[in-house]
């Protein structure tokens, strides 16, 4: 049986990256690890071939070469599924759909053949005895949660490793904590799962099989779920093996602020390689924190916690909201100082949306306030409900806000308020690499020649070369900000447009 798997395409986005990619000359900044799991998990008899239309193009030869595509994706990549649906609708080729996109919204699906839902591992296994006897149904789901011990390495030989920026790696799914906006516990529950020290081990040693020496993303929501099985087993046998290998890889995760509580879990994930996490900051003010239930950031300082994380050695990479009842006009100019005196280089703002199954959707939905669907990027100026701030006052500020830390003058003031704060690990040696060097001289010349903001850039770099170790990072940010400002631009427009 021929299979084919497509990875939607992602749109340029905050987190795509797209424009910053193009310095390094990479096509996409993750490859599709759900995919390749399912690959994996598929008979070894059965053909199977990846498409990530982040980096290829689907072409009807594909399509029509495949029995099944297996297709899976975000919401943010929506627009481009139905496109391959509709593709493979008219050429007359069956469809197996799961993932986010499809767990959300199935009744958006009628002419996918198949609908495998929830874990794979639980889901998948089903389908495919049902489809070897020639019964398979219409709709797999379970209220069950998955046994990580038993998921696959995933099968790396699909893709074409030179295309990404970063490999990913899972270790766990789940989340302690409630959110009322976020779906993460909706899909993987409270209960933190794990895959074992040796699955993880085994990751590794494939990905360092590619050749692959570069950054690694642990993908989970919440990678400190489990802090006394990070600090006696995963962390202590991922520095042996680092040690080992000579540490090829630096590693990047999401966790909550309580990481700064532990100093001992801290100093280990550097010593392990870990040197960026991205934490859900969400809000300054105290009220909007306890209006979304986000109780592990309530009564701590926020900025004192970002400051002991980076000062351990971990950049912290933010999220922010804006829209919650609480708000009020003052939030904006709350959110710029707050971000300007953290030094989070990277800080994602967006509108508050509502995703299907969490709290806040059911509080929306009695109170008569849901609108249209999300569309899965909470930085295109939609929300899926009516807010209480006037839209076109929420829409004004949140320009307000993106104009000012994003302008070269705020950012690079961000960027040496990060630098002067964070302690750089003695164990981490700089390889200057031809990547590394093609993307400098790129910087010069789209930010350092062309760009408006280009002598904020110079003071920059000027700056950075006082400590020759801070340049490398100086350099790494202004791409980011240069994405992030090409990114915004559109952003802009559609604001005008809607105000």
């Amino acid at each position: 049986m021929n299979i084919l798997l497509v990875n939607p395409e992602v749109p340029t986005t905050f987190w795509s990256l797209k424009n910053a990619l193009k310095f390094v000359s990479k096509k996409a900044l993750l490859p599709p690890l759900g995919l390749l799991t399912v690959a994996a998990m598929l008979p070894e008899h059965y053909r199977k071939k990846l498409v990530d239309m982040n980096t290829t193009p689907l072409r009807d030869r594909h399509i029509r070469w495949a029995d099944y595509v297996f297709i899976s994706g975000m919401l943010i990549q929506k627009k481009s599924a139905d496109q391959v649906i509709q593709r493979c609708n008219a050429l007359g080729v069956k469809i197996v759909a799961g993932g986010p996109l499809f767990i959300s919204f199935p009744e958006f699906y009628p002419t996918v053949d198949h609908l495998v839902l929830k874990e794979a591992e639980l889901t998948l296994p089903a389908f495919l005895k049902d489809l070897e006897m020639g019964c398979a149904r219409p709709f797999y789901s379970t209220h069950d949660k998955a046994d990580l011990r038993e998921t696959p390495v995933p099968l790396w030989s699909l893709i074409q490793p030179r295309h990404y920026a970063s490999m990913g790696i899972q270790y766990s799914r789940g989340c302690p904590y409630n959110c009322d906006f976020c779906d993460v516990t909706t899909l993987f529950g409270h209960a933190i799962r794990t895959k074992t020290t040796e699955q993880i081990l085994t990751e590794l040693d494939s990905i360092y099989a590619l050749g692959w020496r570069k950054e690694v993303f642990f993908v989970d929501d919440n990678f400190i779920g489990k802090k006394e099985k990070l600090k006696n087993e995963l962390l202590p046998a991922m520095i042996r093996w680092m040690e080992a290998k000579r540490r090829p890889f630096k590693f990047l995760t999401q966790a909550s602020i309580d990481l700064a509580d532990d100093d001992a879990l801290m100093a280990q994930m550097v010593q392990a390689g870990f040197d960026c996490v991205f934490i859900g900051i969400e809000s300054p003010d105290k009220e909007s924190l306890a209006e979304c239930n986000k109780v592990q950031n309530e009564k701590r300082d926020l900025l004192a916690c970002i400051r002991k994380i980076q000062q351990a050695g971990i950049q912290v990479q933010g999220g922010f909201i804006l829209g919650f009842d609480n708000d009020e006009p003052t939030v904006f100019d709350r959110v710029i100082q707050f971000i300007q005196d953290s030094g989070v280089v990277t800080a994602m703002v967006g509108l508050l949306n509502a995703p299907r199954g969490t709290k806040l959707y059911q509080r929306m939905l009695r109170e008569n306030r849901l609108s249209t669907p999300p569309t899965g990027d909470n930085m295109d100026c939609t929300m899926n409900f009516v807010p209480k701030m006037d839209m076109q006052e929420l829409l004004k500020g949140y320009q307000k806000v993106i104009d000012t830390i994003y302008s070269q003058k705020y950012y690079c003031q961000r960027i040496k308020t990060f630098l002067k704060n964070y302690e750089f690990s003695a164990r981490e040696k700089y390889r200057l690499c031809y990547r590394d060097l093609e993307a400098f001289l790129k910087s010069i010349w789209h930010i350092g020649i062309l760009d408006q903001g280009r002598l904020h850039y110079w003071k920059l770099i000027l700056w950075s070369l006082q400590k020759p170790r801070r340049l490398p990072m100086a350099v790494r940010f202004s791409i980011f900000g240069f994405h992030f400002r090409k990114t915004f631009k559109n952003l802009r427009c559609q604001i005008q447009d809607l105000t």
